[in-house]
């Protein structure tokens, strides 16, 4: 289960073998059926996942119960709820197992005694930090800046082996249109083609 994530690390930053099996031994494996929640509203995230098998949606429902989806978390991916795990508050978020899924969870106090015990960790925790706010900043330009059939085309484009595994409800809470709307920028589309 380790070896995505040794590959994982090795993208971000350079350790000895030593650090990263280190690392890895921080980690506690944990199978997860579809369906199931490791994190819902109210609840304080303890934990920061490495998925190495499945997939995860991170939501939040607004004031009339609509999901509205921040982002997807499949195979090599990180997933938590940065606020409630950084500040130990409780979560406004829920994040779902759309498959049977295996993930590799860190609790907060482990992640400090790896910053503590191997100083490269902290460099690539803000290198993933970085990368994650540029790509939310990114989402947020185009979710103001362009119109639902570019974000739908972006989307499938981006993430095409993503979007075969997602139903169009769930595309659609992503780009945050009805899947009704979802139907019809689709028949438009293959219209064109």
């Amino acid at each position: 289960m380790t070896t995505l994530l040794h590959q994982n690390i090795a993208k971000h930053v350079a350790l000895s073998d030593r650090e990263t099996e280190q690392f890895c031994n921080f980690f506690k494996p944990q199978f997860v059926r579809k369906k199931q929640f490791i994190l819902q509203e109210g609840d304080t995230c303890t934990f920061e996942a490495f998925v190495t098998k499945g997939l995860f949606r991170v939501y939040h429902l607004d004031q009339n119960g609509f999901e509205q989806v921040l982002y997807f978390a499949m195979e090599d991916w990180w997933i938590t709820d940065i606020d409630s795990f950084t500040n130990q508050r409780p979560s406004q978020l829920f994040i779902e197992a759309l498959e049977d899924s295996e993930i590799l969870l860190i609790s907060k106090q482990d992640k400090d005694l790896a910053y503590e015990s191997i100083p490269a960790i902290e460099k690539l925790f803000r290198i993933m930090t970085q990368k994650t706010h540029v790509a939310l900043q990114r989402r947020m330009i185009d979710y103001l800046g362009k119109t639902a059939d570019q974000r739908y085309i972006d989307f499938s484009e981006k993430y095409s082996s993503l979007a075969q595994r997602l139903s169009n409800i769930q595309i659609a809470a992503y780009l945050g249109i009805s899947h009704e709307f979802l139907s019809k920028i689709r028949k438009k589309l293959s219209i064109k083609k």
